[in-house]
This record gives C-alpha cells, sequence and structure tokens, in this order.
C-alpha cells in the first residue's frame, strides 16, 4: 500500500516497504509566542529558518499549521504555503481545524497535498473529504468521534472501518490515499496508553495494511528525557506497522532512531542511507 505525495517536482512515497516518513512538526505556531507575534504581524520570516532546520535534520514532508489566536488564518495559510513552495520542494501536509483554511491552502498548493486532518464525526467527514477528493490530496484521519477518544484499541479499530467505509464508498477517495492516527496519548497521564496505540497500531495493519503516521510528540507530553522516549516508541510503533509520524525533525536523537530501525526492518538496502548519514554526520565534525 504506498500514498505518494508530490510537490510540483518532487514525490515522496509512504509505504510499509518504504523508508519511514518523516514528517516535519514545527510550521506550527502552538506552543510558541514569539512566532504567533511575528505571524499576527504579517512576518513570516521565521518560516524560513524553520524549513532550513527541518530539511537539514532529514525532514521528507513539511506539516503547516497557520493557527494563530485573533489572526487570518486563512489569509496566513495562502501566505504560508506560497512561501514554502518557493524555497523548498519537500511535499506539505496542510493542517488546519478550519475548513476554510484547510481549502485555501489546497487551492494554492501544487502537488498532491496532505490533509491533517479528519475524525470519524459525520459532520467533519461531510465537511472535509470532498474538499480532499476535489483537491486529490490524501488524508490523515484519527479513529474518535463526537462521542469518545476510545481508550480501548478494538473501538478505534471499528471507526477506522467507518472512516474507510465513508472516504471510500461515499467519496471515492482511493484506500491507499487514507492514513491513520492510532492516537498517541501521553504515557505521563497513563503508562497502559502507549501499548494501547501499539495494539492499535498492529489491529489497522493487519485489516487493511493501511498507512499510519501520528503526532510523535504526544506520547512523550508531559515527561522528562522526552527524546529517550520518543525514540524507543517509534523504533517499536514502526515494527507494528507505522510508516510516518510528524515530529521533530531537527532532533537527531529521533532521526537517528527512525533511521536505524529502517535499516533492522530491511528498508535501508546494504545499509546505504545509515552509512552516508554517518559519514556526512563525521564530516560535519571534522573528524
Amino acid at each position: 500500500m504506498h500514498t505518494i505525495l508530490r510537490s510540483a517536482t518532487r514525490e515522496v512515497v509512504i509505504g510499509h516497504d518504504q523508508p519511514f516518513c518523516i514528517i516535519g512538526e514545527r510550521i506550527n505556531p502552538t506552543g510558541r509566542k514569539t512566532f504567533q507575534e511575528q505571524l499576527r504581524a504579517g512576518d513570516l520570516g521565521r518560516i524560513r529558518i524553520d524549513v532550513a532546520e527541518q530539511i537539514a535534520g532529514g525532514a521528507m514532508v513539511l506539516d503547516v499549521n497557520m493557527g494563530v489566536p485573533l489572526a487570518d488564518e486563512v489569509d496566513l495559510m495562502v501566505q504560508a504555503v506560497t512561501l514554502i513552495q518557493a524555497i523548498s520542494d519537500l511535499p506539505l501536509c496542510i493542517d488546519s481545524s478550519v475548513i476554510e483554511a484547510l481549502e485555501a491552502g489546497l487551492a494554492t498548493y501544487e502537488g498532491k497535498a496532505l490533509v491533517n486532518s479528519v475524525t470519524a464525526e459525520d459532520d467533519r467527514l461531510a465537511a472535509i473529504l470532498p474538499l480532499v477528493k476535489r483537491h486529490g490530496a490524501a488524508i490523515i484521519a484519527l479513529p474518535n468521534d463526537e462521542f469518545e477518544i476510545p481508550e480501548q484499541p478494538e473501538r478505534r479499530l471499528e471507526l477506522t472501518r467507518k472512516i474507510v467505509e465513508v472516504a471510500t464508498g461515499t467519496y471515492g477517495i482511493a484506500l491507499e490515499d487514507i492514513l491513520i492516527d492510532p492516537l498517541a496519548m501521553p504515557i505521563g497521564a497513563d503508562t497502559s496508553l502507549v501499548a494501547k496505540t501499539l495494539e492499535t497500531i498492529a489491529l489497522i495493519h493487519d485489516e487493511f495494511g493501511l498507512n499510519m503516521t501520528l503526532g510523535a510528540s504526544n506520547v512523550s507530553f508531559g515527561m522528562p528525557d522526552r527524546a529517550t522516549l520518543g525514540a524507543s516508541f517509534l523504533s517499536m510503533a514502526m515494527k507494528t506497522g507505522l510508516t510516518s509520524a510528524i515530529m521533530d525533525a531537527r532532533s537527531p536523537q529521533l532521526v537517528r532512531a527512525v533511521k536505524a530501525g529502517d535499516l533492522m526492518l530491511d528498508r535501508d538496502p546494504w545499509g546505504s542511507a545509515w552509512i552516508a548519514a554517518h559519514r556526512s554526520e563525521q564530516v560535519s565534525r571534522g573528524s
């Protein structure tokens, strides 16, 4: 099952036989007070820095979220997508809870984007899936609805079935263009939650073979030494069936864990990518 994303000039393939797809999370003002102030003032200069840092870290797709309180999110999304396309050839993940911002981002984007995200709520499916179909995009879907964020993996699988049925049957979206977010919950809140996420990944993989993604930082939220926890989780999730993650591409520890996982799971033939990355790091250190 291959999910193919495109910019105007580059193609990225997400799949169980492909290198793990690193989706850079940084172009997001959530929790970044200075960045929010800059965006409200119409200053998008920080985006240039975020793009450069994430590409240097190994990002293969860039998530773009312009959700700034007291700002015109639609206009900011158009400006951000336009700017990023001018300075990078990576495919984009258009990320917003505002339908108008999603539509504006998709209309501005040149290529096949990933949309982040939709839930199993009937009104959200009816509002977002037609946009996805119209623009030929792929979609991240979360198996929760208006009633609950399910704790049990079996319920998450049930809601995944609903999403797949509606997306493919009602809106004609290709199965390979549906990525499921299996709901990564913070282990600091309940140490059983990560095991349930891993079980959800396995269930969805076994029934549908779908590609999956999630916010990798969610798992370690509120805990010390978050990079170590994130790296450990990603390694386990890759073996279970996770094929991409929205993550901090600036974190060498997280990126190395993903690259090591690719090597161990035979997605890096002859270890060429691992060896090349090691040599590049040695050169940068002057050794």
